[in-house]
């Protein structure tokens, strides 16, 4: 039952001149400030304050443009669009979900505006749309995490979540409630078997809703050990480690953003857009990783693309395989029982922030 990762395809660095890009931006942004210096965002994520610093960075660097960033589920947010276009109401300027396989049946139903700022030659084909219809602004990761203070008694594999000594230590996101940590899941049970889930089912595995609250268990001790959330490499001194371990499954993809065509604020929404995938801004991301071919990864680490176990290619596929994902977010509800809890992020109605 081995889980099979494969690379992408080794493509050649495409430089993109810094001074090209600053001349881009300039002018998106008085161009934005002309339309009226607003923008509405719509995130995936799993709690109201998790855009904050991306906010704040924003507004730093292009005073005057009022950004405004919604957060919620992709899966809620991914509808609720839809309703949007539907009825023709007023509709969000850029979607930045985890929900891949939106991007390109909206893009087959004319709902998205393409757009290739001048860094676009810089992006690794797997993160982009080649006609500009969507991008991956940044790398996101899912893997194991754990208490620092357990040094060397640390879980080495995914694996090990199984072992009878983490019963009751283990903190983990509802894969049943997450497309990304169903993902997970389901190459680890196609790598260790379905001994491995029946054993893990017997864990007492702390669920909850939202990826962040994997970490929050651990930083809180309510668990030692945990899987289905996002860290970095990089954070060697962090008081919850985030960890990867060769030869095993862990899973990264690149989370895609659009401009809708409806979109009220488009030059603030290409300004977003140009700024996020810039060199500038991708040299700060916090785990490490880029969708830049042209910027290289912080703490050397590898490109992302070069981790056959991160299985980048594969989620993109899965997600577009909705009859796929169902009969796996059903059969972990079998081990694990129904979701339970309010969602994380609230629950915000028809159109918040429009």
């Amino acid at each position: 039952m081995a889980a099979s990762g494969r690379l992408l395809a080794a493509e050649p660095v495409a430089s993109v001149s810094a001074d090209a890009e600053e001349a881009e931006l300039q002018a998106l942004y008085e161009a934005a400030l002309k339309d009226g210096g607003k923008l509405v965002v719509y995130a995936g994520g799993d709690t109201p304050q998790q855009q904050d610093a991306t906010k704040l960075a924003f507004a730093k660097r292009f005073p005057g443009v009022d950004i405004q960033i919604t957060v919620d589920y992709s899966k809620i947010h991914d509808v609720r669009i839809d309703h949007l276009i539907d009825t023709q109401g007023p509709v969000p300027d850029v979607v930045q979900l985890q929900t891949l396989q939106n991007f390109p049946r909206w893009k087959k139903q004319g709902h998205l505006l393409d757009f290739k700022p001048v860094s676009f030659p810089g992006i690794h084909s797997q993160f982009r749309d080649e006609d500009g219809a969507w991008l991956a602004i940044g790398v996101l990761a899912f893997s194991l995490m754990f208490d620092a203070s357990l040094a060397a008694e640390a879980p080495r594999s995914p694996q090990e979540l199984a072992h009878p000594k983490w019963k009751g230590k283990i903190a983990s996101s509802y894969p049943q409630d997450d497309d990304a940590t169903l993902f997970l899941y389901t190459q680890c049970v196609r790598t260790y078997g379905w001994d491995w889930l029946n054993a893990l089912a017997q864990q007492q595995v702390q669920f909850a809703r939202g990826t962040h609250s994997v970490r929050e268990a651990i930083a809180a001790k309510h668990a030692l050990i945990g899987t289905g959330g996002s860290g970095s490499l990089t954070a060697t001194d962090a008081p919850v480690r985030w960890a990867v371990a060769e030869g095993h499954p862990f899973m990264a993809w690149g989370q895609r953003a659009a401009i809708l065509k409806q979109a009220k604020h488009a030059n603030a929404a290409k300004l977003y857009m140009a700024w996020q995938v810039s060199r500038q801004r991708q040299v700060t991301y916090y785990n490490g990783w880029s969708v830049r071919t042209d910027v290289q990864p912080a703490g050397g680490l590898k490109p992302i693309w070069e981790y056959a176990n991160a299985h980048v290619t594969a989620f993109p596929e899965f997600m577009q395989d909705r009859a796929l994902v169902e009969h796996w977010r059903q059969t972990f509800a079998l081990y694990f029982g129904d979701v339970q809890g309010p969602p994380s992020p609230g629950v915000l109605g028809l159109r918040p922030g429009l």
